[in-house]
């Protein structure tokens, strides 16, 4: 078992170069089915989703060559269409393959996706639309399972009889969009998607597919897709993570620091807003960006998470963490999980003084946290975890770094390079105490 561990007390101060984004890339190798030819793939993140990706689509039949950074995906004679449940169980993008195949071999077969950490993410969306361009998908269930749960069932979906169609989508869901686009691109005549989407990872989708020669159009939050077009080989580098962007700057803020993002991403100015007002200074030049907060962070009022361009549910968590030793009380109000506010209890373990009632908390800010041993239970609550270790005394010991993988190509490295104390080791397994009842009462007589 791996853990994470941070002395705490040193401000990060450097320049970075983020990797690339990981809500990006997975329904852009999705799209990579479609097509004839190989597609290249530059900055692509070496993480934990992009691996289990690159197996189910191995397992489909592409040809996948890794190097690093670069990916190149051959999917001319991938002509699988069922996903095996143990694979889809780890990853919960998977269900992005469900447009792609639908609009590569017109067929798909995928377990039911299950919730998650930070809560239950319904698919309702992703198949009201997908039927609305005219697939036939049947829902089976296990007995005693409903939607969202482990193992709940299995997806059969039939595309021979798709076409372009208006949708109207009841939420702008991100992964809903995505699954449209990646349907519908192949498909005769027009597809209008209206409330759709608007977050960066979705414009990345359509450029990829467009520069493959697609005829991709968005005005505002209506995208407009002629479908038929025969997509082409490509070489497309992805831009940086703008979600790990945002967590090393709000580590920066914790840890009072000043840091340069190099690659700087667009989609970040509720973030930075919100810095501003928190008592950060910022200076742009070019494609980078510097971030300064060399005194103790201001609160920052109350925060509530939106679909784009409101403040992102993904950095709710890392926003939180700096919270926790800023000057003031704040309240954070999360509107899209129910179960973001786990990293809340580990955080009161380091001292962090929080009051969670239903989907809103309070957060008044400590002079200093302190080291503690605590474990993530999800993706960007790990990343909280370790910005909260950065501004807490002595060494804190994060386990669960496998959920922080997933997202995060190296956190402890990225921390070293900007000046922090942070390593990864590996634990041996602690066994329960498994001593009886009676010896423990001896010993408390000993005592």
């Amino acid at each position: 078992m791996k853990s994470l561990k941070i002395k705490g007390g040193k401000p990060l101060s450097g320049k970075i170069h983020i990797q690339g984004s990981k809500n990006a890339v997975l329904p852009i190798l999705a799209a990579s089915l479609l097509g004839e030819g190989p597609v290249v793939i530059e900055n692509c993140p070496v993480i934990g989703d992009v691996k289990d990706t690159l197996q189910i689509m191995e397992k489909l039949g592409c040809i996948i060559c890794r190097k690093e950074e670069f990916v190149c995906v051959d999917a001319s004679l991938a002509d699988g269409f069922v996903i095996e449940k143990e694979q889809a169980s780890r990853i919960r993008s998977s269900v992005l393959f469900l447009g792609a195949l639908l609009g590569k071999i017109k067929k798909a077969v995928l377990p039911w996706p299950g919730g998650c950490a930070i809560g239950e993410r319904p698919i309702d969306l992703h198949l009201e639309a997908l039927r609305e361009l005219g697939a036939i998908i049947e829902e089976y269930r296990q007995p005693g399972r409903e939607q969202g749960e482990k193992n709940a069932g299995v997806l059969r979906a039939d595309g021979k009889r798709m076409h372009g169609a208006a949708i109207q989508l009841r939420f702008p869901s991100v992964g809903a969009t995505e699954n449209i686009i990646l349907a519908a691109v192949t498909l005769p005549g027009e597809t209008i998607v209206e409330h759709a989407a608007r977050e960066p990872e979705v414009d990345q989708l359509c450029e990829f597919l467009s520069l493959r020669g697609a005829d991709i159009k968005r005005e505002a939050d209506t995208i407009r897709i002629r479908g038929g077009a025969v997509l082409k080989p490509i070489c497309y580098r992805m831009q940086a993570d703008r979600i790990v962007t945002g967590t090393y700057l709000l580590a920066t803020a914790a840890s009072r620091g000043a840091i340069t993002i190099l690659n700087f991403p667009n989609g970040l100015d509720a973030l930075l807003l919100l810095l501003k007002k928190m008592g950060g200074e910022i200076q742009t030049k070019d494609q980078s960006l510097t971030f300064i907060m060399q005194r103790r962070a201001c609160a920052a009022g109350f925060v509530e998470t939106a679909p784009y361009p409101g403040f992102p549910t993904d950095l709710q968590s890392p926003l939180m963490a700096v919270l926790a030793g800023a000057d003031g009380s704040s309240v954070l109000k999360e509107n899209l999980f129910e179960n973001r506010f786990k990293t809340a209890e580990e955080l009161i373990r380091m001292g962090a003084q929080i009051t969670v009632n239903g989907n809103c908390a309070g957060i008044t800010g400590c002079d200093r946290l302190h080291g503690s041993r605590v474990k993530a239970s999800d993706l960007r609550g790990g990343a909280a975890l370790a910005i909260a270790a950065l501004q807490a005394s002595g060494i804190t010991t994060m386990t669960g770094l496998e959920y922080v993988e997933r997202g995060y190509e190296d956190i402890a490295r990225d921390f070293r390079l900007l000046g922090a104390q942070a390593w990864v080791e590996q634990e041996k397994e602690r066994r329960p105490d498994i001593r009886s009842a009676e010896n423990m009462e001896d010993e408390k007589r000993r005592e």
